[in-house]
């Protein structure tokens, strides 16, 4: 039998405190370790143990979370999982949060009504689980959200049907990433690298809606290519990048002689939605030998599958490494099912996308 999870509650309002007490009681995979109104007394309970995975605000009194989430990684590491508001301040928070370490983050989750409270409780519920591991090591099995979200795994082929391998090239070079935890500084590293002049890109960052759109706009904001949230029928270009909305799949289709987004509901694939997975098959299909992908920090192993499917069908595969990675999860998998090409430090993965590229352009010439 699966031990439950203790959390940690630190949070400035009584009234969330006690929401999210409940919702961790009712759940019987988790443990309420305790609550806290600030910093200062979350470091007081946790002074003799250390909860699994803390639930933490980030405006508070006193000390603000992300103050605190950086001592906590640089002290005594432990799963965090933030909530933040739907402003834009907390958006950028959030983002920030997740550069700091955070396993996942949240939107503050409206808990006015029983339905509402109850759907908070399913997405903290799994928030936890993946923090210490994802469902395949934490979760109580048989999960079901109203989302769509369950513990089993469900295949790209309930979206995308899978078709035999055929090395043909697409119209042009196209460069696919998958990310989660550590993700969005990882993709900033990579894309504040790029010359304008680099191949269209597509993107999966797993996240919560509210925070991919401020992602986008912040990395365009970095980088010399353009960065934008996708909606279906955005053409990819040579010097931009479209990364999935949360909650919505992005798959690449071909289209004349270029690449066009599509941006579908659906239900989680890989446990995922977006899914890495879904998007790496769109791609091989779409680009064949023309697709690059690319795997980067992140927890599970969604995109692992898939990724293999670029390779098969003549794409060049590229996985972070465990030492530059803050979760060697999703390129762990990918390694260990053989099906990427090269391993690099993050530190090298521009290059590796300039160089690919520019062989590719030197056998078009």
């Amino acid at each position: 039998m699966t031990r439950s999870i203790s959390v940690l509650v630190v949070d400035d309002s009584v009234a969330v405190r006690s929401a999210f007490s409940a919702i961790i009681n009712a759940d019987p995979g988790l443990t309420l370790f305790g609550t806290a109104q600030d910093p200062f007394a979350a470091v007081e309970r946790m002074r003799d143990n250390l909860p699994d995975v803390i639930l933490l605000d980030i405006e508070m009194p006193r000390m603000d979370g992300l103050t605190f989430l950086r001592k906590i990684m640089s002290q005594c590491p432990v799963p965090v999982v933030v909530c933040s508001s739907h402003s834009q301040k907390g958006s950028m928070a959030a983002l920030k949060a997740l550069d700091l370490g955070a396993a996942e983050v949240l939107a503050k989750p409206d808990l006015t009504t029983a339905e509402a409270r109850n759907r908070a409780g399913m997405r903290i519920g799994q928030a936890v689980r993946n923090a210490v591991g994802g469902t395949d090591t934490a979760s109580v099995r048989g999960v079901n959200t109203d989302e769509g979200r369950s513990d089993a795994r469900i295949s790209p082929d309930k979206i995308l049907a899978k078709k035999p391998p055929v090395r043909k090239a697409g119209p042009t070079p196209l460069v696919v990433i998958g990310s989660s935890t550590g993700g969005p500084d990882a993709l900033r590293q990579v894309l504040t690298g790029l010359p304008a002049n680099s191949p269209p890109i597509a993107i999966v960052q797993h996240m919560p809606a509210e925070f991919t759109g401020p992602l986008a706009k912040r990395l365009n904001g970095n980088c010399q290519i353009e960065v934008i949230e996708a909606t279906s029928g955005d053409l990819l270009l040579p010097g931009c990048a479209v990364i999935a909305p949360g909650d919505q799949h992005l798959l690449i289709h071909r289209e004349g002689r270029g690449y066009v987004a599509e941006v579908v509901n659906g239900p989680y694939i890989s446990r995922h939605r977006p899914s890495v997975d879904l998007l790496f098959r769109s791609a091989a299909q779409a680009a064949g030998e023309n697709a690059m992908g690319m795997i980067l920090t992140g927890m599970g192993d969604d995109g692992a599958t898939c990724l293999g499917e670029i390779r098969d069908c003549g794409g060049y595969t590229v996985a972070q490494n465990e030492q530059s990675c803050v979760v060697y999860g999703m390129p762990r998998s990918a390694v260990e099912a053989g099906v990427v090409d090269k391993v690099a430090p993050l530190s090298e993965m521009s290059s590796e996308i300039v160089g690919w590229y520019n062989g590719k352009s030197r056998k078009a010439g």
